[in-house]
């Protein structure tokens, strides 16, 4: 069955060809950051009613050298059979179109990726006739970009690992990364960071990565309109009205917020937020958690309370 999270694996090369310089570079085959990419058709299908489709196919131009294609397939588990079918894929779309082709394999996990890898022969009798050896991406050879500065690079990879990594104990480290980048990147180009996040709300889903995604983004509102009515029931403690529950919700809302951005909160500063129960207050540390360099920088405007030192309530 086609998922989401298939298309997403494959469809990105196609949407964001940026990507293949990069994932070239992973996997140590050289490629021009200037080559041109061209969508082909993916039917491969003969006049038998036998309908046959790769997930993608693209033209790729280096500046060089020869184009050739490159035929892309998402596997998130292992088919039999699967090979005949990749070695077809390569076969017919060198006799149509007379280019070199390249196959690239997108996996998940690293047992599907081990086994994509081949290389597999068809021939007998001691000699080989034919040898398809894609190329492999996924958990094993993917970076796992967990710092933001580093996911603002190139966003492209950054989504790609968050999809590959998607079923690892790393993921929400790279999503946090990841939609920190997004949020510094809609500042200067709102386009690109709305795409990216919407690509990976749909490639992502219902999974525990997809809903760790919507809960980041929606809380934290790097998106303004997304996932409101969560947010606002969060932060109001959904406590019946009374601003003891609204104040919970609130201190719990800057924790969070630090937590996703990677700022390290000390006990004395986590201890001033979780026990004030002044609303407007916490509403302006609230605002400000959102782009702070330290925890401490919270409390910079308020005023000193007589008798306490920096850091107490």
């Amino acid at each position: 069955m086609v998922t989401s999270a298939h298309e997403g694996m494959h469809r990105i090369f196609q949407e964001r060809p940026e990507i293949l310089a990069p994932v070239f570079g992973v996997l140590g085959v050289p490629l021009s950051a200037k080559a041109t990419v061209d969508a082909v058709t993916t039917d491969v299908t003969e006049a038998r009613p036998l309908e046959r489709r790769v997930d993608t196919v693209l033209r790729v131009g280096p500046s060089d050298g020869e184009d050739f294609l490159l035929a892309i397939e998402s596997q998130s588990g292992k088919v039999a059979g699967k090979e005949r079918s990749w070695a077809y894929y390569v076969a017919f779309l060198q006799a149509k179109y007379g280019l070199p082709v390249l196959l690239l394999v997108v996996c998940q996990d690293r047992v599907t990726a081990k086994w994509a890898a081949g290389p597999f022969d068809c021939g007998t009798r001691g000699w080989t006739a034919q040898r398809t050896h894609p190329l492999v991406v996924g958990p094993e050879n993917l970076p796992v970009i967990t710092d933001a500065r580093t996911a603002a690079r190139n966003l492209a990879l950054a989504v790609l690992s968050a999809l590959a990594h998607a079923r690892s104990a790393d993921s929400d480290a790279i999503l946090k990364a990841l939609t920190t980048a997004l949020h510094e990147t809609r500042t200067t180009d709102p386009e690109t960071a709305d795409y990216f996040y919407d690509f990976l709300e749909i490639s992502l889903g219902n999974s525990p990565a997809g809903k760790k995604l919507k809960e980041i983004m929606s809380f934290v509102n790097y998106f303004p309109g997304r996932g409101t009515v969560r947010e606002t029931a969060y932060l109001e403690g959904k406590a019946e009205g009374k601003a003891e529950g609204k104040a919970e919700g609130e201190a719990k809302g800057i924790l969070y917020v630090l937590d996703v951005r990677g700022i390290p909160v000390p006990d004395s500063v986590r201890e001033r937020i979780t026990t004030c129960a002044d609303l407007g207050r916490l509403d302006a540390w609230l605002e400000r958690s959102r782009t702070v360099a330290r925890a401490e920088d919270l409390f910079v405007e308020d005023p000193e309370v007589p008798g306490t030192g920096p850091g107490q309530a």
